[in-house]
């Protein structure tokens, strides 16, 4: 009874505070009270609905049966919306809070809604080596699901709720892509409903003009519907090296030479200032020295970050093996490094060892529950950017992103970018060794204005070749936007599939200029 006491007594005190400070300025100046009190118990109960929903798929065998029906239905409204005249433009019905993009996307309430229901694994085929999945499985869902069958993805991209739909109608990375290449490199076929309510199958060999025009089309060509995906055996471990590097042109160097290395499984940097940093190199392996196991993911453990910048500070090399489920999600934990800014004591030994089961909150509820003081706010001080630079340009990249930002630290994610078709491709007719580098925080340059510095910055990459991922705010203009991406291919089969009365445009659909 004391107990209830105590925590009525607490929460009363908590009620007389927001009421004395304000609810918004509680939610923007302390907003990790509401996501340490809310948040993170309302994320726990989300996973909790979606691992049992997945467990019970799989023990009922139902996504296979049930997935044919799903489409159907996502053909039917595509009719009704033919039926009806064809008058507003169509877009997925998922809630935009539900991303992990951290834009806010307005058009979904002036498009016509199509509710695609498409969240399973729907097989597994080991002979082919290829996994077949809707566009709403997560990256944490597939490699449960994969892992303990002796499989996993080529490519998979750090946060456990980026779908596979999202990555392949934009992009992902992972520091295993010096290799494979994007996400969208590991993918064999693609099954799209069209404009015309139509389900078409495209591949390298089938419909290969659509197959490569999907990537980085945002859903403007077609509605997603299943994906088929590389599979390669799954090992135990990543045994993974440590090495802090200093000085500039000796970071890009080692960096690049490692990266061009097929017998590192992985490669990423940690760049902490302009002339700090850790370069990573991993592979995978079935055997690991006991003492030296690292099971990073558990939730009483440092953000991998912080753990991997003790290297630096005691200017040591190290090697480690850590879990390789662990490894692939290294980074979810503290969201990179933006946690820090939402809760700044969340890598404190006492907070992590209570409340670290709980973290990282939604990334989906942060953005539902954010008001528009916060988006203002975040829109003005903080910068959420991918940028993919040729590798040669390595230095002079992360020189103008100290000039024009000032974020650390930086995530370089090397990878290999062929001379495919499609919005995204080297300059030349041969595959070219890129670059992501990666600013996630609060840009510490004086004068720092959102939209001029970013400009600045997308000036730079369509000089160098390089390309701005789309999840994050683009500042472009239409002549510069397809200045940087080559719309050829996209162009001619929104034209030959009449896309343009269904789907506005890529850029309408993702740049502040043109976005309703």
């Amino acid at each position: 009874m004391s107990a209830l006491w105590s925590v009525g007594a607490g929460l009363l005190l908590l009620l007389l505070w927001v009421r004395h400070r304000g609810l918004e300025a509680v939610l923007v100046h302390h907003r990790w009270v509401f996501v340490c009190l809310f948040l993170m118990p309302l994320s726990i109960l989300f996973d909790i609905y979606y691992q049992l929903r997945a467990w019970a798929v799989w023990r009922l065998h139902s996504a296979p049966r049930q997935h044919a029906q799903r489409v159907r239905h996502i053909q039917a409204q595509v009719r009704e919306w033919k039926e009806e005249g064809s008058k507003r433009y169509m877009c997925t019905g998922r809630p935009g809070w539900l991303t992990v993009s951290l834009r806010v996307g307005k058009y979904k309430k002036i498009h016509k809604n199509i509710m695609i229901n498409l969240m399973d694994v729907l097989e597994v085929d080991t002979e082919r080596q290829v996994v077949r999945v809707e566009p709403l499985v997560s990256m944490g869902q597939l490699t449960a699901y994969l892992n303990p069958m002796g499989w996993t993805i080529p490519v998979v991209p750090e946060l456990d709720d980026l779908t596979v739909g999202g990555l392949i109608m934009g992009t992902g990375i992972e520091s295993s892509s010096h290799i494979y290449g994007l996400f969208q490199h590991t993918c064999v076929a693609y099954e799209l409903v069209l404009a015309d309510g139509s389900l078409v199958r495209c591949s390298r060999t089938e419909n290969s003009d659509l197959f490569y025009a999907v990537p980085w089309s945002c859903g403007t060509l077609g509605f997603l519907v299943a994906a088929e995906i590389k599979m390669i055996p799954a090992k135990k471990y990543v045994k993974i090296h440590y090495e802090p590097v200093r000085g500039l042109q000796k970071i890009c160097e080692k960096f690049t030479e490692e990266s061009k290395k097929k017998e590192n499984s992985f490669v990423e940097g940690l760049l902490y200032s302009l002339d700090e940093a850790v370069i990573m190199t991993g592979v995978l392996t079935d055997e690991a020295e006991q003492s030296k196991i690292n099971r990073i993911g558990n939730y009483y453990k440092p953000w991998f970050f912080k753990h991997v910048e003790t290297f630096l500070k005691a200017d040591r090399t190290g090697v480690e093996y850590i879990p390789a489920r662990h490894y692939y999600h290294r980074h979810t934990r503290s969201i990179f490094w933006e946690l820090q800014d939402i809760i700044p004591f969340g890598n404190n030994p006492v907070f992590r060892y209570l409340f670290g089961w709980m973290v990282p909150p939604k990334i989906s509820l942060l953005k539902l529950t954010q008001g528009e003081a916060i988006r203002k706010l975040y829109e003005q001080h903080h910068v959420v950017q991918d940028m993919l630079v040729p590798m040669k340009s390595l230095e002079k990249s992360i020189q103008t992103f100290h000039v024009d930002l000032n974020v650390y630290p930086l995530w370089l994610c090397p990878f290999i970018l062929p001379s495919n078709p499609g919005m995204v491709h080297p300059k030349g007719n041969e595959a070219e060794l890129y670059v992501d580098i990666g600013a996630y925080g609060e840009p510490k340059r004086k004068q720092f204005e959102a939209r001029a510095s970013m400009r600045q910055m997308e000036k730079f990459v369509r000089s160098v070749h390089g390309f701005q991922m789309l999840y994050a705010d683009c500042y472009m203009t239409r002549e510069e936007f397809w200045d940087m991406f080559d719309g050829s291919l996209y162009h001619k089969l929104r034209e030959q599939m009449n896309c343009k009365d269904a789907f506005p445009e890529v850029y309408d659909k993702i740049c502040k200029a043109a976005r309703h």
